[in-house]
């Protein structure tokens, strides 16, 4: 099956937040994306509510239940008691655990599950309790015992951070090494019995290649990209473009 496309909606509303303004409607071009078959929506609702806003997360929730009940809701976040209490709120379909600083403009590294296995175990044993699928953040480095316990903490997935591939665009050779290397640690992420998810700086262009080395990745999540392409292909053909990127015949 090809990977699903999951669009994440912060970067338009990061555009809308530059003004005191409903517009672009973060639900409006949800809907539009989902309308032109995305799988779902991604959000990461930081504590400074500088990209998506609190008050996005129920809108975005009722979006999927009311009109596509087949689609799935991702919440992404540190795992600190603001975001689980979010999370708890708005019941997800999946969480995404990122190891992200408040500081930081955007995700820019995996977990280092030696370090936070025991933090990790208990917060995805807390969400598997409450029933959602909990994918983790990580880095494409084929680090077996890394990965086994990323396996251990009981997480379903992980979401390989693709930044570094998506960096080297002017550079095929580059592109391929860390191509190969994401797939590896694919291969050992399966191999363990997790699924794989992959997402940061994925564009059309990059998209084919990561999926023929991954063929069972199971979801992307895309969004500086996707947002970029939707204002000169408009938000509709830039979904069906990325799904096309992913495998999908749409």
């Amino acid at each position: 099956m090809p990977a699903k496309l999951s669009v994440n909606l912060n970067a338009i509303a990061m555009l809308r937040n530059r003004r005191d303004l409903p517009w672009p409607s973060v639900i409006d071009l949800g809907r539009i994306a989902l309308e032109a078959g995305a799988s779902g929506l991604t959000v990461h609702p930081r504590p400074d509510q500088r990209h998506v806003r609190f008050s996005d997360l129920q809108p975005i929730r009722d979006l999927i239940d009311d009109f596509f009940p087949s689609t799935e809701f991702n919440m992404e976040g540190f795992p600190d008691p603001g975001f689980i209490d979010l999370v708890e709120a708005h019941q997800p379909e999946q969480v995404t655990l990122v190891p992200d600083d408040p500081e930081q403009a955007t995700s820019d590294h995996g977990w280092d599950f030696r370090k936070n296995h025991n933090v990790l175990g208990d917060v995805v044993g807390r969400l598997k309790k409450k029933g959602f699928r909990v994918s983790l953040f990580a880095d494409g480095d084929p680090d077996e015992e890394a990965l086994r316990i990323a396996r251990e903490t009981g997480a379903d997935r992980i979401e390989l951070y693709t930044g570094p591939y998506g960096g080297c665009y002017d550079d095929p050779e580059k592109a391929a090494r860390i191509c190969e290397l994401l797939g590896q640690t694919a291969d050992i992420a399966i191999g363990l019995g997790l699924e794989v998810n992959a997402g940061h700086d994925l564009t059309v262009a990059n998209l084919p290649a990561l999926a023929a080395r991954i063929p069972a990745l199971a979801e992307v999540s895309i969004g500086h990209g996707l947002t970029a392409d939707a204002l000169e292909y408009g938000m509709a053909e830039t979904v069906r473009r990325f799904c096309r990127a992913c495998g999908q015949d749409i």
